[in-house]
């Protein structure tokens, strides 16, 4: 019998279970049980039968990646999302589109509790679970969960969701070596059934670590920890988890270099332009040039008593640049969650389902600072000012009261702090931006069957991050390394004692969020009707100064009577005419409050057993991360520029599925209207720059993909996306131009315009597509099982990424000029070159050997077969810079990948 399906939610996934909560997880089963649908996979893909386009990977196909590996890494050969992996093994970081949205606006979900950054909403997908712990992950285009707690998920959601302890016990060990001194050991126990009650308990353990591949010098280290308590109620399904992971990553950034690819120094200086970090090198344009050398081993200058030293000039180049390139720097991360989960029968069809949870995160990034000895800024109490070199020698007297902290930028210390008895030198310190979080959740759900086919739920979710962001100082040691890559643990304090940092903020980020779902099933029709309200609270606490639009901020570490003297040396004034700030805001407390109720509709209509048609609308919301409205404490809060809206999304899904035990296929039109995006940008009534709503983009495009299982030694996937956006709005970048001709309005420039002076106003972006987005993808993936060896081969092509949303090319030189010194000249296209990526692998079972290795086998993994030279992740922006007349740095982009052997044994009894 045909049956229609309408519904008006994401959660109902009526042919399998592959929601983010536990209540989710049990509303789908139930589902599945009125509508008798059976699950299907082939090779591990599944197409759910929903109203939202969603693309399923099983254990199958995650165990055939390189172990270790991040699962954002896996969920490339999903269509309509791009990932570009900053390493083979997955250690170091990458980035994630999904149908031209970036991570940030990504909804990332480990068991349902949500792993966006609370501050930015980032993902690190260096942190993720284990893959072998992984029992799928799914990836929502567009969509979320009715309960999910998520704060920006305007592109989508990727939700993994662990293991369950096994029944019987069982232990799994992986070894792995490979390229780039990379050597990792994973070990799982399970316990099996134990105790009075059945309880079943996993416990696991890894370690990976390697060289970076480009520079010689840097290290990737991360080791995790997980385990996980299963204890069923019954027989009914209800059941009490505690689950629990650790880890720690110790990392050094690499391979971000210029996008430029000009040979020389200038159109005047013929001197060559190397491959390497720094703004004034280049990036590669072969293979053969992805490996550079950076400035390692070296030795810091030594400290003289009684010499004003200073890092640069130093005595040679070395010396001066010694622990502060881009390559030396650390991203250390401590990183842990509790999460429980469990579901309650309360009375005939009437369920209860309840997940608390709890994260912390310890971590940083950054690199270093040249620190003055001496204090600044010397106010003398009786009114008067002392001299610069009495705030050197006696910062702190009956005369002299000078200020210290981190001051446009600069550490002012008023203390010795390279032990050579005096205040007069300048200073090489570490300076990362430290963050410190705790955050607690809790999903709840009240499921009643009130009648035959016809349920309803209920949803409460919280979730409270506490979130602290400072910015402490800390020493190297003389070859340029860190003492603790943790200045917070022991940081640098002034001469008032009080700690030198660059930022001092302490945010609340709390989401308090309900939802409600109907379902009813009427032959064959299906009904279903969700709404969910999130309510969103930030109360953010600045303990600096804030000095300009953009955000930059002046800390004494909470010194008041510093902040009483930089009060007073620049007080606060704000003209409501001209919207012109003058001075420094001084340190407050603010609160947003963002909230709006998020429909969702959506059919499945099903032509035959095997065939169905598909189409949904549902609404997104993501409000502005606390980083951004930190930006907004320069104006007084009941202003426009103190009030950013958030992003909007209406997002439109159609298409045709079919689906036996042998194809899973799917065909998708997407249409989303992106409003109010977020963004840096000039604002010309107040000419300056600032965070700001930039207006709307319009998105479409058509995601494929088909699974096929000819015969059971041979699977084949195949998938395709094609996306197109076009931004609505030009945006302004600045002011430029004499009288008449001055440009205020992108949209309508004087005749007399300058083509100089418009480049520099005017992001020309209307009507081009967004940066960093692909304009297609497409792929194949194919696996031969021949006995005791099983053959693999992944491949995706990327396509072109337009570096800049005014979609022109990088150049260098003097904006227009056609000659003289610095003539205007193109030092990279306008798109990123489309590439190929081909991943091998290749397993060999060892039962032939003993009956008793059924589960034991070697794997040999090959990524990127053919060492394809491609440009990696980076984020795209408006623009390029300006520095006067002249073009900006170009910006900074990842190498991708280079080829990566390794091979793992894997024992399992």
């Amino acid at each position: 019998m045909k049956k229609f399906v309408l519904f008006c939610t994401t959660a109902l996934l009526p042919s399998a279970v592959y929601a983010q909560s536990t209540g989710s997880v049990d509303f789908e089963k139930q589902a599945i049980v009125i509508t008798g649908t059976k699950t299907r996979s082939v090779g591990g893909v599944q197409t759910p039968d929903t109203p939202k386009s969603k693309v399923v990977l099983t254990q199958e196909i995650i165990s055939r990646s390189a172990p270790g590996q991040t699962i954002l890494d896996t969920v490339n050969l999903v269509p309509g999302v791009s990932f570009q992996n900053n390493d083979a093994y997955g250690t170091s970081g990458g980035t994630l589109v999904i149908r031209g949205f970036d991570a940030s606006r990504i909804s990332l979900t480990f068991d349902g509790i949500p792993l966006n950054d609370t501050g930015n909403y980032a993902i690190y997908s260096n942190q993720q679970l284990d893959p072998e712990l992984i029992e799928q992950v799914n990836v929502n285009l567009g969509s979320t969960d009715v309960d999910s707690p998520t704060a920006s998920a305007v592109g989508g959601t990727v939700n993994y969701r662990t293991i369950i302890p096994t029944v019987k016990p069982g232990v799994r060990f992986v070894g792995s070596l490979g390229d780039w001194h990379q050597w990792r050991v994973f070990g799982l126990i399970n316990t099996g059934e134990i105790g009075p009650w059945g309880t079943r308990i996993f416990l696991s353990a890894s370690r990976q670590k390697y060289d970076v591949p480009f520079n010689g010098y840097g290290k990737e280290d991360k080791r995790q920890f997980n385990a996980r308590i299963y204890q069923t109620i019954g027989n009914n399904g209800d059941f009490v988890s505690v689950a629990g992971n650790y880890n720690e990553n110790r990392n050094n950034f690499f391979g971000s270099l210029p996008l430029r690819t000009d040979l020389t120094q200038s159109a005047t200086n013929s001197a060559p332009r190397i491959v390497g970090p720094n703004s004034q090198n280049r990036y590669p344009t072969n293979a053969d040039e992805r490996f550079y050398n950076i400035n390692y081993p070296c030795t810091t200058a030594p400290a003289r008593p009684g010499i004003a030293d200073a890092p640069a000039p130093a005595p040679n180049a070395n010396e001066a640049s010694c622990g502060t390139e881009f390559d030396r720097r650390y991203n250390p991360s401590n990183t842990g969650n509790i999460r429980g989960s469990s579901r309650f029968t309360l009375a005939d069809g009437l369920i209860l389902t309840v997940d608390p949870s709890y994260q912390y995160v310890k971590a940083n990034g950054g690199g270093t600072v040249t620190a003055q000895e001496g204090a600044v800024r010397d106010i003398n109490p009786a009114g008067g000012t002392a001299s610069a070199a009495s705030c050197r020698t006696t910062p702190n007297s009956a005369t002299n009261t000078c200020i210290a902290g981190y001051l446009g930028g600069t550490p002012y210390a008023g203390v010795d702090l390279n032990g050579d008895g005096d205040t007069l030198d300048t200073v090489t310190l570490l300076a990362p931006s430290q963050t410190h979080t705790d955050r607690y959740g809790v999903i709840a759900g009240l499921r009643w069957d009130f009648a035959h086919g016809q349920m309803f739920r209920v949803g409460y979710t919280l979730d409270y991050g506490v979130h602290v962001q400072t910015g402490e100082v800390g020493y190297l040691k003389p070859n340029g390394e860190p003492f603790d890559v943790f200045p917070i643990n022991q940081p640098i304090l002034d001469v008032y004692g009080h700690p030198l940092e660059k930022r001092d903020r302490h945010s609340l980020a709390i989401l308090n969020q309900f939802s409600g779902e109907y379902q009813g099933h009427f032959g064959g029709l299906t009904v279903n009707l969700g709404l969910r309200a999130p309510f969103f609270i930030r109360d953010l606490h600045n303990y600096c100064f804030t000095s300009s639009a953009s955000g930059f901020v002046e800390c004494t570490g909470r010194n008041s009577t510093n902040d009483a003297l930089i009060a007073q040396d620049n007080p606060y004034s704000f003209d409501p005419v001209t919207g012109k700030v003058t001075g420094f805001a001084p340190p407050q407390k603010r609160r947003f409050s963002y909230h709006k109720l998020l429909p969702n509709i959506g059919a499945v209509y099903d032509i035959t057993p095997v065939m169905s048609v598909f189409a949904s609308y549902s609404k997104g919301l993501s409000v502005p991360g606390t980083d951004n409205l930190y930006n907004s404490f320069y104006f007084p809060k009941d202003t426009p520029q103190a009030k950013p809206d958030p992003e909007i999304t209406d997002n439109f899904d159609g298409g045709v599925r079919y689906r036996t035990g042998k194809v899973q296929a799917q065909l998708g039109l997407w249409y989303t209207h992106f409003t109010n995006r977020e963004a840096s940008a000039f604002d010309p009534e107040l000419n300056t720059t600032v965070y700001r709503n930039l207006g709307t983009v319009n998105k479409w495009g058509v995601d494929g993909s088909v699974a096929y299982e000819p015969i059971k030694q041979l699977t084949l996937y195949a998938f395709g996306s094609w996306n197109k956006s076009r931004i609505e709005d030009n945006i302004q970048i600045g002011s430029f131009g004499v009288g008449a001709n001055k440009i205020t309005d992108c949209d309508n420039i004087p005749a007399g315009a300058l083509p100089a002076d418009i480049i520099r106003s005017c992001a020309l972006t209307k009507g081009n597509r967004e940066s960093g987005a692909p304009k297609y993808l497409y792929g194949f993936s194919a696996v031969g099982d021949l006995g005791p060896v099983q053959l693999g081969v992944e491949a995706k092509r990327t396509g072109p990424r337009f570096i800049f949303d005014n979609n022109q090319p990088v150049f260098r030189g003097t904006v227009g000029a056609t000659g003289g010194a610095t003539p205007q000249q193109q030092v990279y296209p306008a798109a990123a070159a489309a590439y190929w990526l081909v991943n091998l692998d290749a397993r060999v079972g060892l039962a032939w050997a003993d009956p008793r290795l059924t589960k034991t086998y070697l794997q040999f993994n090959l990524y990127n077969a053919f060492d394809k030279f491609y440009v990696g992740g980076f984020g795209g922006g408006l623009s390029q810079s300006f520095s006067g007349a002249n073009y900006g740095n170009p910006p900074f982009v990842q190498i991708g990948a280079p080829r990566t052997f390794m091979a793992s044994l894997n024992v399992e009894f």
